[in-house]
């Protein structure tokens, strides 16, 4: 089976399976899901889901978060890993967005890289889930599954993005990122998949 035609009958599978797969951070506008996303860096969403509904309370826009007091976002999101470059990065972040872009957050990826903190995975969940674009957000499911399904022969983050990004239709690429996810949870674990019941094993190159 090609590729394009695996992807294809992979969405279909995954839309009966995983009909109301999203992003698992809140987050009510694209400032707030930017933010949450460089939060949730070796962090469970869980987690940042608690911090940021503080977080979110008191900080309003990218003004508010330029003109924070570095500690009391430390304060704030302590409880998270890595807190304290991740308070430096949101404000450093916030103030660029502030001066550069009209206090908006950009929607294109170039101007997404040019803020601190933010990588391809951030931009790209940030483009695909606030602002509809096609994204392909590569994470740690998202890789161990091309591979296990012969749709990439690499670990390479971005090499991964744009070999998808050649044969996953631009409308679907951004659901499927969060079916990816909730199928590697479900199934497609790590250390011991699931193949038995796993809903794509007919069809899984792996299996093949």
């Amino acid at each position: 089976m090609k590729k394009k035609d695996f992807i294809l009958k992979l969405i279909e599978i995954f839309d009966k399976e995983y009909p109301d797969a999203e992003c698992s951070l809140i987050y009510s506008n694209p400032l707030e899901l930017l933010i949450a996303t460089q939060l949730s860096a070796q962090c469970k969403d869980e987690r940042v889901n608690i911090v940021t509904k503080d977080l979110f309370n008191k900080y309003k826009t990218c003004d508010d978060y330029a003109n924070a007091e570095l500690q009391d976002i430390e304060n704030i999101i302590k409880s998270l890993g890595l807190y304290k470059n991740k308070s430096k990065n949101l404000i450093a972040c916030c103030k660029k967005i502030y001066e550069n872009f009209d206090g908006k957050v950009p929607d294109t990826m170039e101007e997404l890289l040019t803020l601190d903190g933010v990588g391809r995975k951030t931009a790209n969940l940030v483009l695909g889930d606030a602002f509809g674009k096609p994204a392909i957000v590569v994470d740690t499911h998202a890789i161990r599954l091309t591979n296990r399904m012969k749709l990439v022969k690499t670990k390479d983050p971005y090499k991964i993005e744009l070999e998808l990004k050649k044969i996953i239709p631009d409308e679907k690429q951004s659901r499927l990122c969060h079916q990816f996810v909730l199928h590697g949870r479900k199934y497609c674990d790590a250390r011991k998949p699931d193949c038995n019941n796993c809903p794509v094993n007919t069809i899984c190159p792996k299996n093949i």
